[in-house]
């Protein structure tokens, strides 16, 4: 089964490289875009029989190594691939 994990920071933490992509998109003329937070994505194929056990597998990855839980939050989407 596919797990998808996006990690983002946490809202209170400063984005540098949002702000330097937003500066840049405002640069460009897209004006109407009024803030960037970048993130990380992970597509995980993992071995499990059910979704539970899959969605279970992936968080613990997350909290492990993927993500930073002092300043990054992170969701786990799972579907067929």
């Amino acid at each position: 089964m596919k797990a998808r994990v996006y990690v983002t920071l946490k809202p209170s933490i400063l984005d540098p490289q949002g702000k330097t992509i937003a500066g840049a998109l405002h640069s460009l003329g897209y004006d109407a875009v009024r803030d960037v937070r970048q993130g990380k994505y992970f597509e995980l194929d993992i071995d499990a029989p059910t979704v539970d056990q899959t969605r279970s597998l992936a968080g613990e990855v997350a909290d492990r190594l993927l993500a930073n839980p002092v300043i990054e939050s992170y969701r786990v989407e799972v579907g067929k691939p």
